[in-house]
Order: C-alpha cells, then structure tokens, then sequence
C-alpha cells in the first residue's frame, strides 16, 4: 500500500492513500463524494492499456487515507492533490474528477494555475456553485440523513446515483451494494464536512481560470447534481472547452455509460479532442444476477 504525507512534520500531517499503474502520459483521477479511489476500477485498464500512467487516490477521510477531525475546505483538498503530483513528479498531467472530483479540479487552477497541468476533465462535476442553485431544504434533508442513519441514507442514495429508475441503464443488486459499502469506508466526520465543502464553495473564479484543453461530461438525467445547475452553467463558463451530453445518463456514468466514457477519456487525453459525430450510445452488461429496478 502506497502513502505520501502532506503538511509533513506539522500536526496537520495527513496519509494520502494512492496507487499508480502504467507508463506514459500521466492521468490523476479524483474520486467524487462519498466514495474512494476504488470507484474508477472500469477505468483503470483501458487507461492503463491505452498507453497512460494512471494515478487514482483517496481524498482524505476517505478509503485507506487518514481521515482528520476537520480540514475537508477545498483549499486543503486541493493541497493534498498538489502533494500528491509534486512528490510523484508529476508533469504533463490530466485532471480527470468525477463529482464532488471536479471541485479539486477547478480549485487547483484557482490556486496554482496550469502549473504541471495539460488538459482537465469534468465528470457530472459539482461545479460552478451548488448553493445557488440547489434548494436548502434538499441539502437540509440529504445532511439529516447523513447524520442519522448514513448507512441507510447511502443505500437510498446509490439507488438515485446510479439511475435504477431508469430501465435503459439498469445496475444490478450486489453492485449498488459494493458501491454503498465503498462509501461506508469514509468516517461519518469527513462525509458530512465534505458535504458541506461541495454544496457551499462557489468555484466560478475558479472554473474561469481553466485555460488548457478541457472537457465535461454529463448525463442529462443525472438527479443527484442536475445538469442545469452544473455542467450547463460550468460550459458557459469555459467557452472554450468540449462539452458532451451523455443522453439519458445518470450521475454514476462512469459505470452505466463507462464504454463510452473510457472511449471519451482514451480520445480527449490522447489527441486532445473528441469526435462527435463518433458518439454512440451503449449497452450495459450487467452480471448473471437479477437486475434491481425498483425505486
């Protein structure tokens, strides 16, 4: 098991959690809320395959990394990514963040530019603020669940994340089971803080300063951060960047449609754009078990 330690020598000291496969231009992925690096497993071979050095970590106070009493504002999270690229002497990167992810992503430009950093990736991101657009008493009612009964929040939540209401895309029992007990793995602490982080932080100086090649992704029936109040106001934003709408997409694209995605990624890291008169729509296989469609 790999570590770097940021805030080193200092009480803040943290134990970041990462794995790293492969040769070639690098690719950090930054998992979104409340899971853990273990989420990108659809990912990591083609990426891998497809000639990259792939990085994925768990944030902390999720997964294997520390998980500290406080220090879960974006400043900080994007401190532990720039640790994270700085020790591994990362250069010529690709941000890729999913969700809760693409905050980091945004937040890093923010704050150190496009120093090591060549093209950024924006999956069902958070951004630009949700706060503005979200109404209180959704993010009232998703923090009561979270303190009350989290587990059972995580298994209502999953259910939403992954879209099993929509019969195109279907996810089978046992995996919307593996996925809740990923993020069972995050302290209770650092799922709530976090909560707060993306639902408060308003990243639109932010997203403004991404100036190397980017792209979003969004699926169009994503319920957990509506594209309207993300990555359509996000593209507005970034003028200039790819802008892809998976139709019918849920938030947990990166399993239902992730054919398509690792296409996408594979494409845009690569050559530096995508094609989209190539943009295909996808049949996902699901395990020999029985798939559950229930609300």
């Amino acid at each position: 098991m790999k570590f770097i330690e940021t805030k080193k020598g200092t009480p803040d000291a943290v134990k970041i959690s990462y794995e790293d496969y492969g040769q070639g231009k690098p690719i950090v992925l930054i998992h979104g809320w409340p899971l853990s690096k273990e989420m990108w497993e659809y990912q990591l071979e083609p990426l891998v395959n497809a000639g990259f050095r792939v990085v994925k970590y768990d944030r902390r106070g999720f997964g294997k990394s520390d998980k500290p009493w406080d220090n879960y504002d974006y400043d900080t999270l994007t401190d532990d990514l720039r640790t994270l690229i700085e020790e591994l002497g990362l250069q010529d990167v690709t941000l890729v963040g999913f969700s809760m992810g693409a905050g980091e992503v945004a937040r890093y430009f923010g704050k150190y530019g496009n120093d090591r950093i060549s093209k950024a990736v924006l999956i069902s991101g958070v951004t630009p603020y949700m706060a503005a657009e979200l109404p209180q008493e959704k993010m009232d009612e998703m923090m009561d669940g979270v303190v009350n009964d989290r587990i059972g929040f995580l298994d209502d939540f999953g259910k939403q994340f992954f879209g099993v209401n929509l019969l195109s895309h279907p996810v089978s029992t046992p995996l919307l089971e593996y996925y809740r007990m990923l993020a069972s793995f995050a302290s209770g602490r650092s799922t709530r803080e976090c909560m707060k982080s993306f639902a408060n932080t308003d990243f639109t100086q932010d997203v403004v300063k991404i100036n190397v090649p980017a792209l979003i992704i969004h699926g169009s029936a994503d319920k957990t951060v509506p594209i309207d109040i993300s990555a359509e106001k996000t593209a507005k934003l970034m003028p200039a960047a790819q802008y892809i709408i998976y139709e019918d997409a849920p938030h947990g694209l990166f399993y239902t449609h992730r054919e398509r995605l690792n296409a996408d990624l594979i494409s845009f890291i690569g050559s530096g754009k995508i094609d989209e008169q190539s943009i295909r729509e996808e049949t996902v296989l699901l395990p020999s078990n029985e798939a559950l469609i229930t609300r």
